[in-house]
């Protein structure tokens, strides 16, 4: 058995075309133009590529989109005050503040201070709750974006089992209230559960979010089960550098019955659901002033 390799940036262009399209529709019909700001603090340069990235395709979907750089010593109150004025800004629906801040910046004072009508990432805590109880909220793009894939491919996720490798803020536990809103059974595991190996054998849905390379092995997945890898890890292999998941994708690929690349695979798809999140945005606030 040879599992099918899930093509994430064919998926993801399935999003921007959608996005796109009701992007359209919905200014056609008098809606506001969706805005999209991205905060960024210090020049790393792969964050000015990927915000660069953002910006580009913000604007292929028809968005307002601005970036706004700023140095690296910018202080606590300097910070506050540009998330403070997008909150204010009629033009802006969402806002993302490019992470990790450098170190002497409270992030979840800045995250916090966010909109949570305007909080594309899904991180605030009002966005938390909601999402928990059950209530519409913006969701974390990367759990998001394997939701959407799973019932793409699955259809009903009803009494699926499923369990999420992983329990960080930004994927293992908004994954998992997604999976339990579609009536899932979900598991949460960690590295340190008790017999990870064979809970994972008794899953039909396998999402490894845990951050140690090539973790899971072939022999812990089910047969024809789908695997989502949200890992990337940087490893040095044959004297060469590369990106590699949490999954053995070659003894997993042998088992599963569909396993996402790394790289290729998750990843593409956390830009298209921020740009889907951010026209949710827009609608809502847009819904807000108009009635």
């Amino acid at each position: 058995m040879s599992a099918e390799v899930i093509d994430g940036k064919a998926f993801a262009e399935k999003i921007r075309e959608q996005v796109g399209e009701n992007t359209a529709e919905f200014i056609a019909q008098g809606g506001v133009q969706p805005g999209l700001a991205v905060v960024l603090v210090g020049n790393d340069p792969a964050s000015e590529v990927y915000v660069a990235n953002k910006n580009k395709q913000a604007e292929a979907v028809g968005f307002y989109s601005v970036a706004h750089y700023l140095p690296e010593d910018t202080t606590q109150d300097a910070l506050m005050a540009q998330v403070e004025a997008l909150n204010a800004d009629p033009r802006i629906h969402g806002i993302l503040v490019q992470l990790p801040l450098p170190s002497h910046l409270d992030s979840d004072a800045v995250l916090n201070a966010i909109d949570p009508d305007k909080d594309v990432d899904g991180f605030h805590p009002v966005n938390i709750g909601r999402l928990w109880s059950g209530q519409s909220a913006p969701v974390p793009c990367t759990p998001l974006g394997c939701s959407l894939l799973l019932k793409e491919r699955l259809g009903d996720l009803a009494g699926k089992k499923a369990i999420i490798i992983g329990r960080s803020n930004i994927v293992g536990k908004p994954m998992a209230a997604l999976l339990l809103a579609a009536n899932a059974t979900v598991t949460i595991a960690h590295s340190k559960t008790p017999d990870l190996p064979g809970l994972c054998r008794e899953a039909d849905i396998v999402v490894a979010a845990v951050g140690r390379a090539e973790m899971v092995q072939g022999d812990w997945i089910k047969p024809g089960a789908i695997v989502l890898d949200v890992g990337i890890n940087r490893i040095e292999r044959d004297g060469k550098k590369k990106l590699v998941g949490d999954v053995d994708f070659a003894s997993a690929s042998a088992i599963a019955g569909a396993i996402t690349p790394v790289p290729g695979g998750i990843g593409p798809m956390t830009i298209a659901c921020l740009l889907r999140n951010t026209l949710t945005c827009a609608k809502t606030i847009d819904n807000r002033l108009n009635t």
